[in-house]
């Protein structure tokens, strides 16, 4: 049997990269298309905090985590063969602490460390050619269909003799199908995906408890999420937001682990207020609707994003 704390932390540690990556992913408008050569920086602030919901028969009562994550993206609008594209680089930072009572025996960590970057490219397939922002000007949207594919590389930190790591030394993907469609000041959008994961060869590994290697796999999970927002005006709008993801049974050493697949939902709020020409800040709101598996939090996020055009170019 695993030391208290030992316990403790392989369990989270099971729970962390999953929060922090994709259970909590509600993105209203993602596929809405902007014009070729916009760019943006966005400086994003969330915590979580709340309850994980473990599998009957383990011994731990009143898990419970608080994190933080700061994050800096860059996003840029591309011409990909005339259709509208864009791509999104994240960067994110983290702390956050990790409490429970292990047979009777309460324990509690506290970790900090960079996070496993995210990178998302996605283009337009219908409705959105490539613009310049002077014909963007003159397009008003109808039905949008787009793809996109979400690549999480293991460049976080990551220590393999300890539980919990904020990196997850393992790749993750997800492509995914998004719509848009709008009439008015409304705006309907649904996304559907999948979450797949390498190998993490190294989990909680050469250390006193487990001087060998121990691998670690999780299956896929299937995802899907629906947006439904209203425009109070140009730039300010307000979203109503859902999600539900299932699968993602884990693994350890070739033996599966069916308490471990998830079959959770996140339902929320999200808004979008501009400041200048330049400048927004979007706060957004959610909470686990229900939890088979993982964490079950609240989530409060900020974001300011200043976005700018490039230049014109010049005609001699």
């Amino acid at each position: 049997m695993l030391p208290v704390p030992s316990l403790l932390g392989c369990l989270v540690a099971g729970l962390l990269s999953w929060h922090v990556t994709l259970a909590q992913d509600l993105t209203p408008r993602a596929y809405v298309i902007t014009p070729t050569g916009s760019n943006a920086v966005i400086l994003t602030y969330a915590n979580s905090e709340g309850s994980v919901t473990l599998p009957g028969g383990v011994p731990i009562t009143d898990a419970r985590s608080n994190v933080n994550v700061f994050a800096a993206s860059y996003y840029r609008g591309l011409d990909f063969f005339g259709r509208s594209a864009n791509l999104t680089i994240t960067v994110p930072y983290g702390f956050g602490d990790f409490k429970g009572t292990v047979f009777d025996v309460p324990d509690e960590q506290r970790r900090s460390g960079s996070l496993d970057p995210v990178i998302r490219a996605a283009v337009n397939l219908m409705g959105g050619a490539a613009m310049t922002p002077v014909e963007m000007a003159k397009w008003h949207q109808s039905v949008l269909l787009g793809a996109s594919l979400t690549i999480v590389p293991p460049t976080g930190q990551y220590d393999p003799t300890r539980a919990i790591n904020w990196g997850s030394n393992r790749w993750a993907f997800k492509p995914e199908l998004g719509y848009s469609e709008r009439w008015g000041d409304l705006l309907l959008d649904a996304y559907a995906g999948g979450w797949f994961f390498t190998e993490n060869s190294e989990f909680f590994s050469h250390n006193r408890y487990f001087p060998g290697t121990n691998t670690r796999t999780q299956r896929p999970v299937g995802a899907i999420e629906g947006h439904l927002s209203y425009d109070v005006k140009p730039r300010l709008w307000i979203s109503l937001d859902a999600n539900y993801w299932q699968g993602g049974q884990i693994s350890l050493n070739g033996v599966q682990n069916p308490t471990t697949e998830q079959a959770n939902s996140r339902v929320g709020v999200s808004a979008s207020v501009p400041i200048t020409r330049h400048q927004a800040l979007k706060a957004s709101f959610s909470d686990g609707a229900f939890a088979r598996y993982g964490g079950n939090y609240k989530t409060i996020s900020v974001a300011w994003q200043y976005s700018w055009l490039d230049a014109p170019a010049s005609h001699r």
